[in-house]
């Protein structure tokens, strides 16, 4: 189904991958894993044509259906969520025009033939999805939630998560032979991710995700591919098996890595030593051998993240005090709010996508006035606040600009350890923000919450583009923290083991 020939892709001075292959078979779910900024998503785009790799090729069969999620296409946002979702049965409609107009044609001269073609017509559809299309559309909308944003929504009014799961719904409708998914999940809330799980384990067909969720991709998949050390290596098995195949190969890799590094140590010495005396003639003959050494890509050199968020003591019972509060732009999401949070609580709030969480919490920081009722934080609350999008005033800034700026009393060297800190590798901090992967850019946005004290954490999907490593660290960074905490994420598992108390928002 897809064959990704000798690519090799690099961006300035890093090399993402060299020389890389792989195969991926008809029927196989593969999960595509790797670091923050490994190549996750440039491969994607390598494999969906968004980007030319500087070397290599990817093939396809003839003929393939290819259905790629991509958020940012080009929707006309004149069309509500029914008929954009209908627009996926554009042929059987174009079947069903042409079955009428072969019997107009054939009212006026009456040719047989035309009769025939409209029966071969009318078969196919008969055959297909088109005469239940209306209850595919309804059971699917029920599944990822879509109907609970109106049906007759145009699509104009929609946000970027919101049009993510409903493109995701077309592209399902579309039946491809091969789905390409980037971070599915990252705008579905739990029941809907379990309806897609269950979808993409029943898929007959192919499909390639990227993901961060373990859980999700544990389910999922029946091969892994990684992106490790510059190379892709496929594994058969779901994340978990991969994973232990990936350790034993890891340790092989290092071993050889460092015995190459000896050899090449060794052999330099010789070549320094003799090169101009009695032996130079071996001297130089090991100088040819070592040029003709293919030499191992050295394994990643991203900083271990230990975030910390720094903290200012504040003496009070109640955190947050909410009285019948109204959120919304224009109209109300939710049922007045009566919501009480004891200081250095954890809460994790809950609720189907579109509900209101982001608005609720873009009220509490002031960014949306609420439309009636009241909030109300003790004096000295100082909150640091995680927003989950990925958009920049000058996407151009480099990590260390764009902290200069925000923050012109601290020195370059701290702004690089902050940095570092989060997780970001040292080279990135002088690349333009919009080079950086969404996993780079969160740690960005990480980093930028080092600065600053507080005693009030509002994350809103911290970890949407977070590998691992990162997601450990956060959570026991959370776990930690003295003061109080507001969290909304999909990731369950994230948050359930440091939060006090879970809101339903759709309760």
């Amino acid at each position: 189904m897809l064959t990704i020939k000798n690519i090799t892709q690099q961006f300035g001075d890093k090399i993402l991958y060299e020389d890389i292959n792989a195969q991926i078979n008809k029927g196989e779910h593969v999960g595509l894993i790797g670091r923050n900024g490994a190549g996750k998503s440039t491969l994607i785009k390598i494999i969906t044509g968004e980007i030319l790799p500087d070397e290599g090729q990817i093939i396809f069969p003839k003929h393939l259906r290819l259905g790629y999620l991509d958020q940012y296409v080009n929707v006309d946002d004149t069309l509500t969520i029914q008929k954009f979702l209908e627009s996926a049965f554009s042929a059987d409609f174009e079947k069903e025009q042409k079955i009428n107009d072969l019997y107009a044609t054939y009212g006026e001269t009456f040719e047989d033939s035309l009769l025939e073609q409209a029966g071969k017509l009318q078969n196919e559809l008969d055959q297909g999805d088109f005469y239940q299309m209306p209850e595919i559309i309804k059971d699917l909308a029920n599944g990822l939630g879509i109907d609970a944003l109106g049906m007759d929504t145009l699509m104009a009014n929609l946000s970027g998560g919101q049009r993510s799961k409903i493109i995701l719904a077309k592209m399902i409708l579309e039946k491809p032979d091969m789905l390409i998914l980037d971070e599915p999940t990252n705008h579905l809330d739990d029941n809907h991710i379990v309806w897609l799980t269950e979808f993409l384990k029943n898929f007959d067909g192919t499909f390639l995700v990227v993901s961060h969720d373990q859980d999700f991709l544990n389910d999922i998949t029946t091969h892994i591919l990684d992106i490790e050390f510059g190379k892709l290596t496929k594994y058969t098995g779901n994340l978990t098996r991969a994973m232990k195949q990936k350790e034993l190969t890891q340790e092989t890799y290092l071993r050889q890595y460092e015995a190459q590094q000896n050899h090449i140590k060794k052999t330099e010495a010789y070549i320094r030593k003799y090169k101009a005396g009695s032996r130079s003639t071996m001297a130089k003959s090991r100088e040819k051998q070592l040029a003709k050494i293919e030499r191992l890509t050295p394994p990643s050199n991203s900083p271990t993240p230990n975030v910390v968020f720094p903290y200012t003591p504040i003496v009070t019972t109640l955190a947050l005090d909410v009285t019948d509060l109204t959120i919304g732009y224009t109209k109300p999401l939710l049922e007045k709010i009566n919501l009480t949070i004891r200081y250095g609580e954890k809460i994790a709030l809950k609720g189907f996508n579109g509900i209101g969480k982001s608005t609720l919490i873009k009220t509490l920081i002031g960014e949306i006035p609420p439309l009636s009722g009241s909030f109300h934080f003790p004096e000295k609350t100082k909150i640091a606040y995680f927003s989950q999008e990925l958009e920049w005033e000058n996407p151009l800034e480099s990590p260390i600009q764009y902290l200069s700026n925000l923050f012109p009393k601290a020195n370059n060297k701290d702004l690089r350890q902050k940095l570092s800190r989060a997780g970001l590798a040292n080279q990135l901090a002088q690349e333009s923000l919009k080079l950086l992967s969404g996993g780079e850019q969160t740690k960005v946005k990480l980093a930028q919450m080092t600065m600053e004290k507080s005693n009030f954490i509002i994350l809103d999907e911290p970890t949407n583009h977070i590998d691992q490593a990162s997601k450990e660290n956060l959570q026991a960074t959370l776990e930690k923290y003295p003061g109080t905490v507001i969290i909304v994420s999909h990731e369950a598992p994230f948050y359930e083991d440091f939060v006090d108390r879970v809101i339903d928002l759709s309760r």
